[in-house]
């Protein structure tokens, strides 16, 4: 079912993360570095339209994780709240400038292979955003329908032989996107339902623990 890119579309999920209750924030082990990601949530491409949250594929100059799929995002400088590092990322990245007003609500924060302590920020960014991507960073810009993630069939989970966590899986334009932007996107899926689904034990693939 469609989400209209509306302000009852915005109230019901504001009211979906208010009833969210995250684990704990933990202090990071001392091997752990925080950071924060986006999970704006913007008007879809036609013909589909409705309500899309904004995925992006890292660019392949950079120098970790290059070439994967990831939530807008990346860590938080000293003394910076997951809040504003998102909303940092969110106009280093994609030039959209957006205020804490239009943060819905946090996700549980996932503990990462490659050192990171990650803070999901649910953010409303408005109807006429005009997303300008940062060739440096980003390769491309993808809105991806909520009614995409919200199908039965949207996640599915595997395992591997170098973990006893299952992988968890999201298909996106014929290829597969891992933990942990598959697993931030599946709780928010979760949360959308009424669901407090817990993923800080969904495994990544091996290519993503460096």
């Amino acid at each position: 079912m469609a989400r209209p890119f509306d302000d009852a579309t915005r109230r019901n999920i504001a009211a979906r993360c208010a009833e969210f209750t995250r684990l704990p924030a933990s202090e990071p082990a001392p091997s752990l570095k925080r950071a924060a990601v986006a999970i704006a949530l913007v008007e879809g491409s036609e013909p589909q339209g409705g309500t899309a949250l904004l995925l992006t594929l890292r660019a392949a100059g950079l120098r970790a994780h290059r070439g994967q799929w990831a939530l807008p995002g990346g860590r938080c400088d000293d003394g910076e709240s997951a809040v504003t590092a998102a909303l940092r990322e969110l106009h280093e990245e994609l030039g959209l400038e957006i205020d804490e007003s239009h943060v819905l609500g946090l996700l549980d924060e996932y503990p990462t292979r490659s050192g990171y302590l990650i803070t999901p920020v649910v953010v409303w960014a408005g109807a006429s955003t005009i997303i300008s991507p940062n060739p440096v960073e980003v390769a491309s810009v993808h809105r991806i329908p909520l009614e995409n993630i919200e199908q039965l069939n949207a996640f599915d989970f595997t395992a591997i032989p170098e973990s006893d966590r299952r992988v968890i899986r999201y298909r996106h334009a014929g290829q597969f996107i891992h933990a942990p932007t598959a697993a931030l996107i599946y709780q928010f899926r979760e949360v959308l339902a009424g669901r407090a689904t817990r993923v800080a034990e969904l495994e990544q693939p091996v290519f993503a623990w460096k």
